[in-house]
C-alpha cells in the first residue's frame, strides 16, 4: 500500500512541503495572503481582547473563538501546501472538529455577552452535546473514508460525518444564534438593542466566511475567487472593534481603533499587488471598500466618544471650581449666621431683661393694657431666643463646633422630668396627654443628657402644637439592644412630601401654614443631635390628619461616643 501511495505521488509530481505549507502545491500567492491576514487579524483580536481583562468571561471566549479559528486557517494552509496523505488525512479530520466548535463557542459567547454572565450546566450540556457524534466518530470511516487516490486533487473521502452533520449542526447553531439574539432583543432596554444588533451581524458574518468558501467554490470551480470566505474574519474584526469603541465592551482607546482600521486597509490592499486577476482585484476593492467605509465610521464614532470624554473632564473640572466657592459661600453664610446670632442675642437678653423687670413691677405698678403689652413683648424676644439659639447651634454643627459632653445618662428620669413640663401646655389645650414606661427600668445611655433632653422636648412640643385635639402619647421602651423613645398623636399628620424633606434645614411641615411661629430648624438640630449619640430618628405618618410619630433610637451602651 504504502509503495502505491509514493508511485501515486510520483506520478502526480506534487512539490514537497517545508514548513508544512510553503510548496508549489499552492497555486497561487493570493492563498497564502487570505490566510495569515486571517490567522494574523483573528490573533491579534484574540490576544488584544483577552490583555483587557483575562478575568472577564466574554473576552475569555472571544479568545478561544479567536484561537481555534487561527488553528482551523492554519490547518486548511497546511491542505493547500501539504503533498503527505496521511498529514492531510489528520488535519482534514481536526478541521471537521474545529469548523463545529467554532459555532458551539459563539452561542455560549453571545449568551454570556447578552445576559452578562455565564449559562447554566444544562445548556453548555445543551449546547456541546451536539459535538459528541463529531468526537466520537472521527477516527472512523464515518467521517472519512480514505484518501482519494483516483486524481491528483491531494483530498480525502469525505463519510457522512463530514458530508451532511457537520453542516447540519453548523445550521442549528446558526438558527440557535439568530432566535436567541431576536428574543432577548425584544425584552432588552434601548441601550442594549444596539449592542446586540452590531455583536449577532459581526458573528454571523464571521461564520458565514467558513461555508461561502465552499459555496463559491463549489458553484464556479474557481477556488481562487472562493478565498473571498476568509476576508469574513476583517469584517468580522471591524465589527467587533466598533462594538469595543461603541458600548465599551473590552475599554480600548482611539488608537488603537485607528491601528486596526489602518491595518487591515493596507493588508487588503497588498493584496492588488499580488497577481492580476481580474476577479481577485475586483473582490479585493470591494472588501477594501468596505474596511475603509467601517473604519470611517468606526474612527468617527471613537473620536466622538474621546471628545465627550475630554467635555465630562472638563465639565467634572468646572463642577469641583463650583463647588468649592459653593462650599466657599456656605461657609460665609455659616460664619454671618453665627455672627448675627450672637450680635442678636445680646440687645434681645436685654429686651426680655426689661420687660421681665418692668411686669414684675421694678418701675412701678402698671396698667392691664400695660402689663398685657409687656407680656407680647416677652414672649416675642423669648421666641426671638429661641430661633437665635437654634441659628447659632446649627452654625456650631456645619462648623464642627458643637460640643457634647456624654456621660452615662438615666433616660426614665429625663422622660419624667419631661413630662412633668410639658402636661401643663397639653392640659392647656385639653388633650390626653401620657407617659408609657418600665418605671422599675433605668434605661442607662451615654448621653449629652441636656442636649437630648432639647430633642425629646422639641419632639413633644411638635406634638402639642400641631394636634389640635385628642391625645399626645410619649414612651420609653427597650427593642434589642435599642432604647427607644416616641412621641405619638392623632394631629395634623404628615404628607408622604413633606416627610421626605421634614428633616431638612428650614423646612415646615403643613402645620407651618397656621403656626407661624418656630424657625423651621427644630427637627434640623434634633436630628443632628440623635445621630451625635450614634442615634437617629425616623418619623411615621399615614398621612395629613392621621396622626403622626416621632421615633429617636438609641444605643443602650456604657461606651461614650467618640
Amino acid at each position: 500500500m504504502e509503495t502505491s501511495i509514493q508511485t501515486f505521488i510520483s506520478m502526480c509530481q506534487w512539490d514537497t512541503s517545508s514548513l508544512l505549507i510553503f510548496s508549489d502545491n499552492v497555486f497561487g500567492a493570493l492563498i497564502y495572503y487570505s490566510h495569515f491576514i486571517a490567522l494574523i487579524v483573528a490573533l491579534l483580536v484574540g490576544i488584544f481582547v483577552l490583555s483587557r481583562d483575562s478575568k472577564v468571561l466574554v473576552n475569555r471566549l472571544l479568545f478561544l473563538i479567536m484561537t481555534a479559528f487561527s488553528l482551523w486557517v492554519f490547518f486548511d494552509l497546511i491542505l493547500w501546501g501539504n503533498e503527505k496523505p496521511d498529514l492531510i488525512m489528520f488535519f482534514w479530520s481536526m478541521m471537521l472538529f474545529i469548523e463545529p466548535l467554532i459555532y458551539a463557542l459563539c452561542v455560549y459567547f453571545i449568551d454570556v455577552f447578552i445576559e452578562k454572565k455565564d449559562i447554566s450546566l444544562n445548556k453548555k450540556i445543551g449546547i456541546f452535546s451536539l459535538l459528541l457524534p463529531v468526537i466520537i466518530l472521527l477516527p472512523t470511516k464515518f467521517a472519512l473514508v480514505g484518501f482519494d487516490l483516483t486524481n491528483c486533487f491531494r483530498e480525502p473521502i469525505e463519510g457522512f460525518i463530514a458530508t451532511y452533520y457537520v453542516y447540519f449542526i453548523e445550521v442549528i447553531y446558526t438558527l440557535w444564534i439568530i432566535v436567541f439574539a431576536v428574543r432577548k432583543y425584544k425584552k432588552a432596554a434601548p441601550t442594549m438593542k444596539n449592542q446586540i444588533i452590531f455583536i449577532t451581524i459581526g458573528i454571523i458574518l464571521f461564520l458565514l466566511s467558513f461555508v461561502s468558501g465552499n459555496i463559491i467554490g463549489s458553484l464556479t470551480d474557481n477556488w481562487t475567487l472562493a478565498q473571498i470566505g476568509l476576508f469574513g474574519m476583517p469584517i468580522f474584526a471591524g465589527f467587533l472593534a466598533y462594538m469595543i469603541v461603541r458600548f465599551k465592551t473590552f475599554n480600548a482607546k482611539l488608537l488603537g481603533a485607528q491601528v486596526l482600521v489602518i491595518a487591515l486597509g493596507f493588508l487588503v490592499l497588498a493584496i492588488v499587488f499580488v497577481r492580476s486577476i481580474e476577479n481577485i482585484r475586483l473582490v479585493v476593492a470591494f472588501t477594501l471598500l468596505f474596511v475603509l467605509i467601517l473604519g470611517r465610521i468606526l474612527i468617527k464614532s471613537v473620536k466622538r466618544e474621546v471628545e465627550q470624554r475630554e467635555r465630562l473632564e472638563i465639565l467634572t473640572k468646572e463642577l469641583e471650581v463650583a463647588n468649592e466657592k459653593l462650599k466657599g459661600l456656605d461657609k460665609l453664610k455659616t460664619e454671618f449666621l453665627s455672627l448675627a446670632s450672637h450680635q442678636l442675642r445680646t440687645p434681645l437678653t436685654a429686651i426680655k431683661g426689661y420687660a421681665s423687670m418692668l411686669f414684675e413691677g421694678s418701675f412701678g405698678k402698671m396698667e392691664d393694657k400695660q402689663e398685657d403689652a409687656v407680656k407680647r413683648i416677652y414672649t416675642s424676644a423669648q421666641g426671638l431666643v429661641n430661633v437665635v439659639e437654634d441659628l447659632l447651634n446649627v452654625s456650631k454643627i456645619e462648623q464642627g463646633g458643637m460640643k457634647y459632653e456624654f456621660s452615662p445618662t438615666d433616660l426614665s428620669a429625663l422622660v419624667i422630668q419631661l413630662y412633668g413640663e410639658m402636661k401643663v401646655p397639653a392640659e392647656t389645650k385639653k388633650l390626653e396627654f401620657s407617659l408609657e414606661m418600665d418605671q422599675h427600668d433605668k434605661f442607662i445611655v451615654s448621653a449629652d443628657a441636656t442636649k437630648l433632653k432639647q430633642v425629646f422636648l422639641n419632639l413633644t412640643d411638635n406634638s402639642i402644637k400641631y394636634t389640635p385635639k385628642g391625645f399626645v402619647k410619649i414612651s420609653l421602651k427597650r427593642e434589642g439592644s435599642n432604647i427607644v423613645f416616641k412621641v405619638s398623636d392623632n394631629g395634623m399628620g404628615i404628607s408622604p412630601e413633606t416627610k421626605a424633606k421634614l428633616f431638612e434645614k428650614f423646612s415646615r411641615g403643613e402645620g407651618g401654614k397656621t403656626n407661624t411661629g418656630g424657625s423651621g430648624l427644630g427637627l434640623y438640630l434634633a436630628q443632628q443631635i440623635a445621630r451625635a449619640h450614634k442615634g437617629d430618628i425616623v418619623i411615621e405618618s399615614d398621612g395629613l390628619g392621621k396622626g403622626s410619630s416621632f421615633i429617636v433610637t438609641l444605643l443602650a451602651s456604657g461606651s461614650y461616643p467618640n
